[in-house]
Formats: structure tokens, sequence, C-alpha cells
């Protein structure tokens, strides 16, 4: 029986991660194909803390650990206001990905498609309008996206 009093709540520091990208890459070798995972993931503690961080392994488990460590080491804090949402209106480009952020009115919640979603979800922004300008259907690239554009914030 556990007597710690903080079971089954977070605690400081803890974050929740969700992973939004598996995808199987197969280098060749004498023997034929091998076959590792890449896996994206993105942390926060949905208090205004995100990250993405990228894993190899040849099991998926093991890469989703690597991607978690490799967030929380890449985790950035972007300026809020006092209600999560964000200032003002920001765009960002990483490779062919671009990514439009602008503030809703209160109360209009999160909007947002795809890995972008997942990013901001996961800072706790809410009251957002998000838009992907580009065509770039890569998950990766338009998190990374997302999060240039909310380093942005000052």
């Amino acid at each position: 029986m556990r007597t710690n009093k903080t079971y089954g709540k977070k605690q400081k520091g803890e974050f929740d991660h969700k992973v939004i990208d598996v995808r199987r890459v197969a280098r060749v070798v004498a023997g034929g194909r091998r076959f590792n995972f890449r896996v994206v993931v993105v942390i926060g503690n949905r208090k205004g803390e995100v990250g993405i961080g990228l894993g190899k392994a040849g099991d998926t488990s093991l890469a989703i650990e690597k991607a978690s460590r490799a967030a929380k080491k890449r985790k950035i804090i972007p300026k809020l206001t006092e209600n999560f949402s964000i200032p003002y209106r920001v765009e960002a480009k990483f490779a062919s990905a671009r990514v439009l952020l602008q503030p809703a009115p209160q109360g209009r919640g999160l909007i947002a498609g795809s890995s972008v979603r997942t990013v901001l979800d996961m800072a706790g922004i809410k009251n957002v309008n998000a838009k992907i300008l580009s065509r770039s259907k890569n998950k990766l690239s338009n998190a990374q996206a997302t999060i240039k554009a909310l380093k942005m914030l000052k």
C-alpha cells in the first residue's frame, strides 16, 4: 500500500508526452535490409512548457524513450498572456512548412490541425487560430515550424 500523498497526481516538472509520428526507416546491409523506427514526440506540462524530440531505435518503445529525453532537453517556455493565449499574430517557416498562429477571441478555443494542434495543446495554449500555410504534410516539419513561431513571441 502506498503512503505517498501525491499518488495519482502530477509532481512538479512532470510532462505529458504524445507521439505524433512513427516511421520505419531502412538501411541496406550485406544480408538485406535493417529496419529501425523513427519516432517524433511532443512533451509538455500544459502550463507553458513544450518540447519536440526525435528518437531512432530498433524498437518503438526505445525510440519513444529516446525522443522523450531529447524533447526534455529542447523544451521551450513561450511568452503567453495571462489567459494562456498568444499576445499577437506570428508566422514561421521551417524547411518547407509554414505556420500562422494568431490569437482568437476569449472562449473560442484551440483551432488548429495536425501536429500544430498537438504542440499548442501540450503547451497549454488556448484561444488560438492556427493555419498551416504550406502544402507540407510532414508532421515533424509542421511541429518544428510551430515551435519556431512560439520562440518568436517576446
